[in-house]
């Protein structure tokens, strides 16, 4: 297979030059978003709107750019996103909304509207065929998105508590699940705790939207028949004391994430792009978004969600980790276990990534080798 293009710009804005929405809509269209033909089209923008009190999510001055090209071009765009399956505001279609507009995701700031693509409780969904998949054979989809005529995907490239780094595979495959569907793809990845680690404080307990997690004698356990695999306890446990199983449980997480993404993407047009911006630790699904691990790097896009994922890893990979962050800590207390330049695992040890872009490949999403070009 050969390369795939991906294509890149830095967030320099030097004086009198362009501004970052004029950069982010060159870079687009230089990856060639004109040659879709988006004439009367329903476009879906599939993106993250962040948890209330998260600061690291997206601003939604970029979503705009993607809007005003897509509607210059005779398309009809939405911004859209699934409910969660974790106590927080955005669980369902209400309190989505709320936060979405409380966020700046309102049609007034990008010229479109927000749609939840899985309806009020997250049951309104459409069960689609996974091509080529090994792990499932269907997949639970949000209908507004599967009613989409285009996807295009607006991803904030951070990293991941559970699957190394949220990138354009998990916001689509991840993202795209409707409540059900998250829970299926969850289903084969729980955590457990610690215990000499657990202080009994609570914080898992509080978190949980399905009773797993129990303290007593002052110690947490996790029931593992109650127990979805959602991971939120992982980010909001305060010392650390919930960890995952070191089997193959992660790696089916990331086939069946990847294998989502297969399904919503398969028989229409697809453009995705991504930003490397306030590189937080966690997804942005945590009402805290803690330090950027790396500087900021840029933004790229490409047809090929596959290769832009594998740039976004290989640039952040290849930055200097910032004091102070959840990277640098951990490789000053860890030093022997942070081995090789994957600042993905030395910053979230019980992370995987690898499994997700190597599955991606293999039902034939994309590549991972990819040319990266200055636009």
């Amino acid at each position: 297979m050969e390369k795939s293009k991906v294509y890149f710009t830095d967030f320099r804005t030097p004086y009198g030059g362009l501004t970052l929405p004029q950069k982010l809509a060159k870079v687009a269209k230089a990856a060639g978003i004109g040659d879709i033909d988006f004439t009367n089209k329903f476009v879906a923008i599939k993106l993250h709107f962040g948890e209330a009190g998260n600061l690291a999510y997206l601003r939604p001055n970029y979503a705009k750019v993607l809007v005003d090209i897509v509607k210059e071009a005779g398309g009809r765009p939405f911004l859209t996103d699934c409910n969660t399956l974790y106590v927080g505001k955005r669980k369902h279609g209400l309190e989505h909304l709320d936060t979405a507009y409380e966020n700046g995701f309102n049609p007034f700031a990008t010229g479109c509207h927000t749609i939840i693509a899985d309806g009020l409780k997250g049951t309104d969904e459409l069960e689609v065929p996974v091509p080529n998949g090994e792990v499932l054979k269907t997949a639970k989809i949000g209908r507004a998105l599967m009613d989409a005529d285009v996807l295009i995907s607006l991803t904030h490239f951070k990293g991941h508590e559970m699957t190394g780094f949220g990138g354009a595979i998990k916001n689509i495959g991840m993202g795209g699940g409707s409540r059900a569907g998250k829970m299926e793809m969850h289903s084969d990845s729980k955590p457990y705790v610690v215990e000499k680690k657990c202080i009994g404080c609570g914080a898992c307990v509080a978190i949980c939207a399905h009773n797993a997690p129990v303290i007593e004698n002052k110690k947490a356990t996790i029931d593992q028949a109650k127990c979805l695999g959602c991971g939120r306890c992982l980010g909001r446990c305060p010392v650390d004391a919930i960890a995952t199983q070191y089997d193959s449980s992660m790696e089916v997480l990331n086939k069946k994430m990847a294998e989502y993404t297969s399904a919503i993407l398969a028989d229409r047009p697809h453009f995705h792009v991504s930003l490397i911006v306030d590189v937080s630790p966690n997804c942005d699904c945590h009402a805290e978004n803690d330090a950027p691990i790396v500087g900021d790097i840029g933004m790229l896009a490409s047809f090929d969600p596959v290769a832009l994922d594998m740039a976004c890893a290989d640039l952040v990979n290849a930055a200097a980790p910032l004091p102070d962050s959840q990277l640098s800590d951990n490789m000053k207390k860890h030093p022997a276990e942070c081995t090789g330049h994957d600042h993905f695992h030395n910053s979230t040890p019980e992370s995987e990534w690898k499994s997700c872009l190597e599955h991606a490949e293999k039902i034939g999403i994309g590549t991972r080798e990819y040319e990266l070009i200055k636009a």
